[in-house]
């Protein structure tokens, strides 16, 4: 008996399929990350001077360091060692990473933080604790994208855009309040004026009427 032959896609579909999976962004791009340098200023080692550093990520294995055996030493490493890279970093996911000195009754925590992928400036971050320690890590494909960098600038802008609309706002109403209090003001001052001559006038034409009839009477008695 004979059995049918397995179906297999053709190679032209293979290919397609080959260049549509690497122009999905993130497909090839891998954010690793190195160590660049590393300068530790203090040691927690009670029977060896010596220390025994490693680096872990929560959700990552340790990772030894080696040729790191003297505090206030910078060390420089290539991105080629054994123990190269360090980890991977998600996009829009920080990792919680730390730093530690391998020591037989409690290991010695130099420094504890998040460490993100946007934190990189030109494949470039430095974490620095005083008196712990100073190191560079690498990370090409972690810098910023432009669209980021536009998207946060924009939005850094909409603020003091909304504050000047809010003042010029409340000057206008504060503005045309006074214009409307003037104008009432105004308009109750010119009717009290008003009202003053009236008064005068009627005055004026009162006392014009009584000199009218003195005269009348004093022309009768003649």
């Amino acid at each position: 008996m004979r059995w049918p032959r397995p179906i297999s896609p053709p190679r032209p579909l293979l290919v397609v399929l080959f260049v549509a999976l690497c122009s999905i962004p993130g497909t090839t791009s891998l954010r690793l990350v190195t160590l660049d340098t590393i300068d530790i200023f203090t040691t927690a080692k009670w029977f060896s001077s010596k220390p025994t550093l490693y680096f872990r990520c929560n959700g990552d294995n340790m990772t030894y360091f080696p040729d790191v055996k003297e505090a206030n030493l910078i060390y420089t490493f290539k991105g080629e060692e054994s123990w190269q890279p360090l980890m991977e970093l998600a996009e829009k996911k920080c990792k919680r990473c730390g730093l530690y000195d391998d020591d037989f009754f409690k290991d010695h925590v130099f420094d504890e933080w998040e460490m993100c992928s946007s934190e990189f400036k030109d494949g470039k971050y430095t974490h620095f604790k005083e008196g712990q320690f100073n190191a560079t890590f690498l990370c090409p494909n972690c810098t910023g994208s432009a669209g980021d960098s536009a998207a946060h600038h924009s939005g850094s802008e909409v603020e003091p855009k909304k504050t000047s609309v809010a003042v010029i706002i409340v000057l206008s109403v504060l503005a045309s309040v006074l214009v409307i209090l003037a104008l009432f003001g105004g308009y109750k001052y010119w009717l009290k004026k008003k009202r003053e001559r009236d008064q005068l006038r009627f005055l004026k034409l009162f006392e014009e009427g009584d000199d009218m009839d003195d005269e009348l009477g004093l022309s009768n008695e003649i």
